[in-house]
Order: structure tokens, then sequence, then C-alpha cells
């Protein structure tokens, strides 16, 4: 007897083959069987009649190395169908680190991905130093889905080199060989890889740059020889996109792809300020593909930028010194002095304090800037920006922006994207989706919690994409297999992405029709009261991860059969011709 069934859905099966409909039996945590017949009695059964069954997405671009030690729920992942994460992304992480580095790593991940100081210092436990004892640590928590991790090479640098790590010195011999044998340590234990970053837009709370910023060839040539060694392992990284220095990047990148053999997978958008780099990287992908060097690209399939309002991180305001008087008031207390005309006049009149942040000069850009509103659009016309408004008015943009940011008693959201959006449109993040060496990442889940809210991807490619833009966007099949089967697959885990027997039991049931993306709201659930945005969705009927319920009807159900996912994972055995 099978332990669960699912009948009568339409089972988009993460192949990319036409839907069909078909009950699924699963035994354990793994799918026994798929049939267009029906099945047995099941121990538990559901019906999904009229709903969309896939496989659970993976997603392979997060960072929840600190929630997920003081947390057992990943959201807002697990609430938009996620049932496996990648964290450790971008070379920002939690191990290996000493007792006196733990306050330098925090800052880190503060500064590069906007959590706050606070929510760390009181939630990490701190039991573990080396990678190998962090994955243990991360193994006796149960979760609501399974997660894998990468080894952050800006963690790795500190551990091995100390102050002169944190300071970006070169790395000597004896360096590398404690970098080297430190990662194959980890590859051991069950790291997924090595994660990077290069990108001028990560640096500290201070503004400094982070530890692998500039790590010299020879050292990412070591450590990606590491993988090379232990036979598994990708290598992930973040560049910076722009006309001066992406060629030249991507180049490295080719050269330690071939030197090692291991699959790389670097970040690629549409800057608005370089709208043209993102067509020059698929070219030199295909270069790449021709003759056989595994470079792929991860991209994302709506706007990338920040959310900017009072309730969150930052506004066009924040940095005006009128405001600040007031930012540490309560919202409602804020939005009060806000409405006061003199205090309006002033803020209005005044230039903000120059804090040398990359993104402060954004802060600005109108014509870059619309309401997002309560269903989010993320594809708004041209005509909706901010500084349209006010050419059609004939009322200053600051005003209309200052005034929008106090609707909904202060919780109205603005979108500022910063990639993808160069067009006014979302072709080019389409066209980067098609590319067939590109593959969906960059929601990073667990982090910027006062800027965005992407780990909504999976909900935004199923009702955007694959049911409102159908006719010339993707179809529902496209857009699974991308979520699945292509995520999974791009970092070693065949186990997963696919609804076919041998393969996991990490299943979605989706009512397509009714599926909706919610506009991003402020939960104050993280240690210390913190506060980070969270994006609800309806219309997911049921998660299922390791063959258990872990939600029903757009709500937990308290159950926690997710799992550490220990390195690369290999396709069932009935599954290894097409893996």
């Amino acid at each position: 007897m099978f332990d669960l069934v699912i009948r009568n859905g339409t089972v988009v099966d993460g192949s990319g083959a036409p839907a069909m409909t078909a009950d699924i039996g699963i035994a354990g945590d793994r799918i026994a069987a798929v049939s267009a017949t029906p099945l047995p009695a099941g121990r538990e059964e559901l019906d999904a009649s009229g709903l969309l069954v896939t496989p659970g997405f993976v997603d392979i671009h997060t960072h929840y190395d600190g929630q997920a030690t003081w947390s057992s729920t990943l959201s807002p992942s697990s609430a938009h169908g996620v049932t496996t994460v990648v964290m450790g992304n971008c070379g920002i992480g939690f191990a290996p680190c000493r007792p006196e580095d733990r306050d330098r790593l925090i800052k880190l991940m503060e500064g590069v991905e906007d959590i706050p100081e606070v929510v760390m210092a009181e939630g990490l436990p701190w039991n573990w130093e080396s990678f190998p004892e962090f994955l243990d640590a991360v193994a006796a928590i149960p979760h609501d889905v399974d997660i894998a991790a990468y080894v952050p090479h800006s963690a790795l640098r500190v551990y091995a080199m100390g102050q002169r790590g944190a300071d970006r010195e070169p790395a000597r011999k004896d360096d590398l060989d404690r970098m080297v044998a430190l990662v194959r340590e980890a590859l051991r234990a069950g790291a997924l890889g090595v994660a990077t970053s290069r990108t001028l837009v990560h640096r500290t709370p201070g503004g400094e740059l982070i530890p692998s910023h500039d790590a010299a060839e020879e050292e990412l040539q070591a450590l990606a020889g590491a993988l090379a060694s232990e036979g598994h392992g990708v290598f992930q990284t973040v560049m910076d996109l722009d006309d001066a220095t992406a060629d030249e990047d991507f180049d490295l990148l080719r050269r330690i792809a071939e030197r090692s053999g291991r699959p790389i997978s670097f970040s690629l958008l549409q800057p608005l300020n370089h709208p043209g780099v993102w067509k020059r990287m698929l070219d030199k992908l295909d270069g790449a593909a021709e003759d056989g060097v595994p470079i792929s690209a991860q991209v994302f399939g709506r706007p990338v930028g920040m959310l900017l309002g009072l309730d969150l991180s930052f506004h066009p305001f924040s940095f005006h010194p009128s405001y600040r008087e007031i930012a540490s008031l309560p919202l409602a207390e804020r939005v009060e002095a806000l409405r006061r005309p003199e205090r309006r006049a002033r803020i209005l009149a005044e230039r903000p304090i120059d804090n040398g942040l990359p993104f402060l000069a954004h802060l600005a850009r109108y014509e870059w800037m619309f309401e997002l509103g309560e269903r989010p659009d993320y594809q708004p016309s041209l005509d909706r920006s901010i500084a349209e408004i006010a050419a059609r008015t004939g009322v200053d943009a600051r005003e209309i922006a200052y005034d929008m940011l106090l609707e909904r008693d202060g919780r109205n959201i603005i979108l500022l994207p910063r990639a993808n959006y160069g067009d006014g449109n979302l072709d080019a993040a389409l066209a980067m989706m098609r590319h067939p060496r590109t593959t969906l990442g960059l929601g990073d889940g667990g982090a910027h919690c006062g800027v965005i809210c992407d780990a909504s991807l999976p909900t935004f490619m199923l009702t955007y994409w694959a049911r409102d833009r159908a006719a010339d966007g993707l179809t529902i099949e496209e857009a699974v297999r991308a979520l699945t089967a292509e995520t999974a697959q791009a970092v070693g885990l065949r186990d997963r992405g696919r609804i076919a027997p041998g393969f996991k039991a990490d299943v979605n049931l989706i009512d397509h029709g009714r599926l909706t993306l919610h506009a991003p709201e402020m939960v104050a659930d993280l240690p210390a009261g913190g506060r980070r945005l969270h994006q609800p969705a309806t219309g997911y009927v049921a998660t299922i991860v390791n063959g258990r319920v872990t939600r029903r009807d757009d709500a937990a159900t308290g159950t926690l059969p997710g799992r550490l996912v220990r390195g690369a994972q290999p396709a069932p055995v009935e599954d290894q011709g097409s893996a």
C-alpha cells in the first residue's frame, strides 16, 4: 500500500513533457508510481482534480545561513512551493569561524545581505567552528524544507588568513594550502561547492569591500582545484556586470572552468547603467558551450532592485536630515510627523546626507520609481513612473514620492528596478531565461530583510509568465522545468525536481487559476524582534516534502520533514539515462 496517493491531478512532471492527468503513489520519501490509470488505495489520499501537480521547487540562491540555525521554518521560500534551498551564496556565511571572528562575519552579512546585526547577534547559537560542525548544527534542527550549503569564500579566507584575509591581502602558498584543505574537508562533510563574490556592491556596513572581492586568480584556481580533487562541487560567483570589467571577469571564470573541469555559475542581469552587457555574456556562454566549458548563468524572471517604503529599510528621504530626526519613531508617529506641513517643507527642501553607499544615487531616480500596488505590478508601464506623473501634473517628483509613501497609513511600497528593466519591460529577462545555458536563481531568500522579497519568484513565474502572459511568455511545462529539474541539476541534486518513480517525494498541488501573489508586508518574527519582508501567496493547496504534507491551503501544518542535503545526489537508477 502507498503511504500517500495524489489522485487525478494535472501532472507537470518537471521534464518539460506535456502535462497529463495521472495518479501519483508515494512510499516513504520517494515517488513509487505515476500512472494514467487509477492506483490502488493509499493510507492517505489527496484529491488533485482541477489542480496542477508539480515537483517541489528548488531554489539554488538563498541566504538562510543564519535563519536555518534558529528557525525550523525557512519562509518566505517554503510559502511559495520551494522544497529545497541552497545557502552560502555570494561567499557570505558563518563557517568556518573562530570565536574572535564572529562579529566580523555578522557585520559582513549585515552589510551584504541587509540582515540586522542584532538579529544575528541574538539568533546565532554559534555551536560550531568548522564548516562540518556548522552542517551538523543545521542538521540537528528539523526544518520544513531540505537545505544544502556552499562553503563561503569570505568566511574561509578570514579563517585561513586572519586579519590579512579580512584586509584582502594576497594569499601566500601556506594560505592557499590551508584553504584547499578546508574546502576538501567541507566537501567530504557535505558542502555543495564553493561560493565567492567579486562585485563592488558587496560591502561591510562601513563601506569596506568584502574579503573575497579581489582575490587573485591563483586563489580562485586553488579553490576550484579543491573541487576537482574531490570530484564534485559547483563554483558559484557574483561579479560586476559593467562594460569595463564583465568581459575580463567572464574570461577569468572560463579559465577556471577549463582548468578545473568543475561547473561554474555566475549571476547575470540587465543593469540599468549597462543595458547591453547581458547580450555579450550570453554570446560568451554560447562560445563556452561550443568548446565544452561548463559555465552557466543564474538569471531572474522579473525586475531586480529595491522596494522603498517608510516601513522598509530605505526610501527617497531616508538620508534627509529632517527625516533622520524622526527615523526611530514608531511608524504611526512617523506618519503623523511627516504629515505636518512644516516637516514636509523642510524634508523636501533638503539634500540627503552623502554616506558613500553605492545605491544612494538611485534613491533620487524618480524615472524608475513606480507604485507597487496591493496586487503587485512588476511590469509597470514607464508612463506610471513618479517622474512621468510629475511631468503630466506639474507637481515636483519629490512631492509625489513623499505623498505616495504616506498612503495606506505609511505602508505603501515603491518599486525601484535597478536591473532587468532597462527597456521598460521584461523582454530581456525572458530572453535570458530562454537561453540554454541559464538557470533561475537570485531569489535571495533569508536576506535583504527590508529591501526585497524576491524569494516569491516561483509564484510570479507561475502567475505572470505561465498564465497571465502565456501567449508570449512561457508554457506551464517550461516554467515548472525551470523551477525544478533545471535548478536541481545545475547544483548536482539529481534526485529531485521530477515527478517520476525513484525521485524524492517533493510535490506541490496548486490551484493555478486562483494562484495569487500579494503585496509584500513587514512581519516581526526574527530574533530580538527583528523585522523582515514577507510576501504572501494564495493558491498552494498542498506542499509535500519527503512524502509528508508540510503546508495545506497556504498555511503550515507544523510537520518538519526537511533534511540537510550532504553534497551532490545521484539520479534514481530508473532515470540514469535521462538525468
